[in-house]
């Protein structure tokens, strides 16, 4: 047996559907098509998610869940946590020292009476004050 003998398996291929060739084809006139409406129309294509008019069912469910990229700063009130305000350098490490932070906190705001004096102590670009 040859490569030139190879076939394809009895009824595995099927002939093309040539519409449009005349009544005695039995697919002429609306060319399988039907009689009127949207799907006998040329250039139809039905979109992708479309219900027939009725709403679809991603519009339907209600959206949950949104995780903003800004992280917002961990805020510390120096007049309510005095051991923060009474830190010779004020950095990551020291106020974890004195005062209790979830290690997934990566800057801090000191806030509050007497924060904006505390500018000059700050030695770290994740500590920030709320004084102008």
């Amino acid at each position: 047996m040859g490569i030139e003998n190879l076939t394809p398996a009895a009824g595995s291929t099927h002939k093309r559907k040539r519409v449009g060739r005349g009544q005695g084809s039995g697919m002429g006139k609306t060319s399988t098509r039907g009689q009127k409406g949207q799907k006998s129309r040329t250039g139809y294509k039905r979109k992708r998610n479309f219900e027939g008019g009725q709403q679809p069912l991603a519009k339907r469910l209600p959206k949950v869940g949104f995780t903003s990229r800004v992280t917002k700063p961990y805020a510390i009130n120096v007049a309510k946590v005095k051991a923060v305000a009474e830190l010779e350098e004020i950095t990551m490490e020291s106020i974890r020292s004195v005062h209790k932070i979830a290690n997934s906190v990566t800057k801090v705001k000191l806030i509050g009476a007497g924060a904006k004096e505390l500018a000059s102590k700050i030695k770290d670009e994740n500590v920030t004050t709320s004084g102008k």
